[in-house]
């Protein structure tokens, strides 16, 4: 069985935002065992797995990207949307558009301290769009 959706998540201000909730909350029935695929269609946001209990983690990791990336380098030439546009790509293409989790016993086959995110690279990046492949 092989089903597709394509849902959006709500705006939110950029950071990296632990979605797992969200993400669950929108997906039909899980099988007793497969595969997951999510694919976040944009350029400018990225999709993670990481640490899901302490917000720290989400603020340093937001911290550790604007120093690699940092707005306004004089060598970027895609300016025409603002400051913080050109950075985003760049983020975006660090963190990656997609994730793949294992589905067992009907759940998201996660580790104890794992949650999904939304990388949010834009300062008002808008709703964001997910296609949600489960293979199962």
């Amino acid at each position: 069985m092989v089903e597709q959706i394509v849902f959006t998540l709500r705006a939110r201000s950029r950071g990296i935002h632990l979605v797992t909730s969200e993400i669950i909350g929108r997906l039909p029935a899980l099988p007793e065992k497969g595969l997951l695929h999510l694919l976040i269609r944009h350029t400018s946001a990225a999709l993670a797995l990481n640490e899901n209990a302490d917000p720290d983690v989400r603020h340093d990791l937001s911290a550790i990207f604007d120093r690699l990336v940092p707005e306004n380098a004089p060598f970027y030439l895609h300016t025409d949307e603002g400051p913080d546009d050109m950075p985003a790509h760049a983020k975006a293409v660090i963190v990656g558009a997609s994730l793949t989790v294992p589905i067992s016993a009907h759940r998201l086959n996660l580790g104890t301290w794992q949650g999904l995110y939304l990388c949010e690279f834009r300062d008002a990046g808008g709703p964001r769009e997910i296609v949600a492949t489960i293979i199962g």
